[in-house]
């Protein structure tokens, strides 16, 4: 298998404050890597290193291809194949579904407006959204509305993508419906790292998970063998606590 993200040394401080302490990571291609932990132990400030969204102390980042460079020029190549997806979908309100998902391929990758038209409706069809093409954002509920967000990503066509708790805005009914999406697309073989906070879904669909424990990689293993043997008492209290959606970890 190709490894697609490599990371070596990762140090990250906010104000003096550490919060990455040295991580190493490695990831292959195709693979679907659950990140867990509590509060404070670095998930969402290490995906966001991995697309450049915050600068790095020290340490290297190699992902798909891109190693992790300040350059502007070097970080818009790196977002073209390093999709993100957070938590608040930022729709922009006064586009139309179909605008909203066609945009970024558009203006970073000059498709064709009748290639990105087609590719845009592949994208949400993808997502179960052909119907809403026309519908403006908040027409839409916040499930529908992070599933639009999803296939924007998806149609930069990206070879890495990254989910920083895009759940946890949504209330039980609408997070099942988003998971659903990111299940099929783990199953189709994206390359995906997702900072959740939902212990069954990293279970059942990642096939490996990463616990972080005071900005370091604690447990790091098969999902279904980090979930049904801990090997460390942080993990065993983590999991004992019953991590659920109705209780976010951020």
């Amino acid at each position: 298998m190709n490894e697609i993200v490599k990371v070596e040394r990762l140090v990250k401080s906010f104000h003096g404050a550490p919060v990455l302490r040295g991580i190493d990571l490695s990831m292959t291609q195709g693979e679907a890597l659950a990140i867990i932990g509590r509060s404070g132990s670095g998930k969402s400030t290490f995906l966001r290193c991995l697309n450049g969204l915050e600068f790095v102390d020290s340490g290297e980042i190699h992902i798909a291809g891109h190693a992790l460079d300040r350059k502007p020029a070097k970080l818009r190549e790196l977002r073209k194949d390093v999709g993100i997806v957070f938590q608040s979908y930022n729709l922009f309100p006064h586009l139309t579904v179909l605008q909203n998902v066609a945009l970024a391929p558009r203006i970073t990758k000059g498709v064709p407006k009748n290639e990105i038209l087609e590719l845009a409706r592949e994208m949400l069809d993808k997502v179960g959204l052909l119907g809403r093409i026309d519908a403006l954002p908040d027409q839409l509920s916040g499930g529908q509305q992070q599933r639009v967000a999803i296939a924007r990503a998806l149609a930069m066509q990206p070879k890495v993508m990254l989910f920083d708790e895009v759940t946890s805005a949504l209330d039980p009914e609408l997070t099942g419906e988003v998971l659903a999406i990111i299940k099929k697309l783990a199953a189709d073989g994206m390359t995906m790292l997702l900072v959740t906070h939902e212990m069954e879904f990293a279970r059942d669909v990642a096939s490996r998970t990463v616990y972080l424990h005071e900005g370091r990689v604690h447990e790091d293993g098969p999902s279904r063998d980090l979930f049904s043997a801990p090997k460390t008492p942080e993990l065993r209290s983590f999991l004992a606590g019953g991590r659920r959606s109705e209780a976010p970890v951020l």
